[in-house]
């Protein structure tokens, strides 16, 4: 049986260096049919030039998750963003690599920077799924076969996601970082983890939830919505909104635990102040409650307190 294509999208502002080490995990996987798009968001360090530089073989990426695989030239096409008219086969298989690189002229942001490469690919590579990686990732071998497998075997299933592991957690590499999560619109930030449930059960291999990270999801292209990612969001709760728009169609959305991903935590949002970040997290919440919660502006000052005391609790923890 052919497995279904994939197209595989990674987003990239001046973080060349984990963006390499995913694509070296990535390049090792044991899926015989996919795509891998690397959209950079006009870096303005030496992105561009260092994962050209890979794609021809001149950059050795070995660390402790990800050990070189002589699998290089990797055929490399370089598009800017307005020459995408052009259809290239970019189509990996176990013999050979391939790598399209789309470069914008402005940081578009998680959103539209993800939507380019996702108008692209759905035009010309028409993939029967979708996954959005990020960057800072490393993948196991196995994670795309195990997630496919598990689409494949329930038409109910619109959106997957991996079993995230922290990529290091005071050393530790096994530790949980995410599978999957619950939307409450009634309590601030209108989303949280599955494991914040009491008597959650991972037993099995197969966990629904209301919303998988998008360091790691994988959707039908069938249900990508007809503008793709809302681009209001900025940076951060596109994913939680597409899940919710996904399951409101009537398709469940899963963590399928035995797809491992590590995540390196937060890296992009480290690039920002603290006050920034922080500021960014309030305003993008309070917008992806706004449009999925009726009655808003009823529940506003509730979401005013919760919030308040979120972050009283967090000054008091830090200092105690």
């Amino acid at each position: 049986m052919t497995k279904p294509l994939v197209s595989i999208i990674l987003l990239n502002w001046n973080g060349y260096d984990d963006t390499l080490e995913a694509l070296e995990s990535l390049y090792q996987i044991n899926y015989p049919n996919y795509n891998v798009i690397v959209v950079d968001n006009h870096s303005t360090n030496e992105s561009i030039e260092k994962i050209t530089e890979y794609a021809k073989g001149n950059i050795r990426i070995e660390t402790e998750f990800t050990k070189y695989q002589n699998n290089k030239p990797i055929q490399l096409t370089h598009i800017m963003e307005d020459n995408l008219n052009k259809q290239v086969d970019n189509t990996s298989t176990i013999e050979k690599k391939k790598l399209l690189l789309i470069e914008n002229y402005e940081n578009y942001g998680f959103a539209r920077g993800n939507n380019i490469a996702i108008d692209y690919t759905l035009k010309h590579d028409n993939p029967e799924y979708v996954l959005l990686l990020n960057n800072d990732t490393i993948v196991d071998a196995n994670f795309l076969d195990n997630m496919v497998d598990v689409a494949l075997n329930d038409d109910k299933i619109g959106i997957i996601g991996p079993k995230f592991y922290y990529y290091d957690y005071e050393g530790v590499h096994d530790k949980i970082w995410c599978i999957g999560s619950v939307v409450d619109l009634d309590e601030y930030p209108g989303h949280h983890s599955i494991m914040d449930e009491e008597n959650y059960d991972i037993s099995g291999n197969v966990v629904e939830c209301d919303w998988v990270s998008g360091a790691g999801l994988l959707i039908k292209s069938s249900l990508i919505p007809e503008n793709y990612l809302d681009t209001s969001f900025f940076f951060g709760c596109e994913d939680v909104d597409l899940a919710v728009t996904v399951k409101n169609k009537g398709y469940k959305v899963v963590t399928v635990m035995n797809s491992i991903v590590w995540h390196k935590v937060g890296m992009s949002r480290h690039k920002h102040s603290t006050f920034h970040t922080e500021y960014n997290h309030i305003k993008t919440n309070l917008q992806f409650i706004k449009k999925h919660k009726k009655h808003y502006y009823l529940h506003l000052p509730i979401y005013g307190y919760q919030i308040f005391k979120l972050y009283m609790k967090a000054i008091v923890n830090r200092f105690s």
